[in-house]
């Protein structure tokens, strides 16, 4: 598959989740819950686990912001809904490091599911918090940090 294509189906991919948004909803039973908002660009993501034995048997997202947040955050319920908490931690890490530009493993990658596709995001330095501040949600939720949290 050439480059366009391939650039193509991305966009394509981050669309989908953008106007379809997967697990785009508040969780009332929520054992922990994260607000994270960028006053940079406006982008407000709220993140609801439940987390069940270790496990998150639920997550869900609401929140504001660009097509690239709102993708992400539709990326990233679907990638860590199943996983145990440590697994979560460890692929928001990979995402993390991946938008400082630390390598990782193919392995690792494909623990991200759609979510490995927003890689080709961090070669635009202003959109990785956009892509990244879902993941953070997730991280400070689940290490259970304050209840909101501005990034700068």
């Amino acid at each position: 598959m050439g480059l366009s294509k391939l650039n193509g189906l991305y966009r394509e991919v981050i669309l989908d989740h953008a106007n379809h948004p997967h697990n785009k909803h508040d969780i009332p039973e929520a054992t922990s819950k994260m607000t994270v908002h960028n006053p940079t660009c406006g982008d407000t993501i709220n993140v609801a686990v439940d987390v069940e034995d270790g496990r998150i048997k639920d997550i869900g997202y609401s929140g504001s912001g660009c097509t690239i947040s709102q993708a992400s955050a539709s990326m990233m319920t679907e990638a860590v809904k199943g996983k145990t908490t440590d697994e979560a931690l460890a692929m928001a890490k990979t995402f993390s490091d991946m938008a400082i530009g630390k390598q990782h493993s193919q392995a690792d990658l494909e623990q991200l599911g759609d979510a490995q596709i927003l890689t080709s995001i961090m070669e635009f330095p202003a959109r990785i918090k956009c892509a990244t501040i879902s993941w953070w949600a997730l991280q400070r939720a689940l290490l259970k940090t304050d209840d909101e949290e501005e990034e700068q």
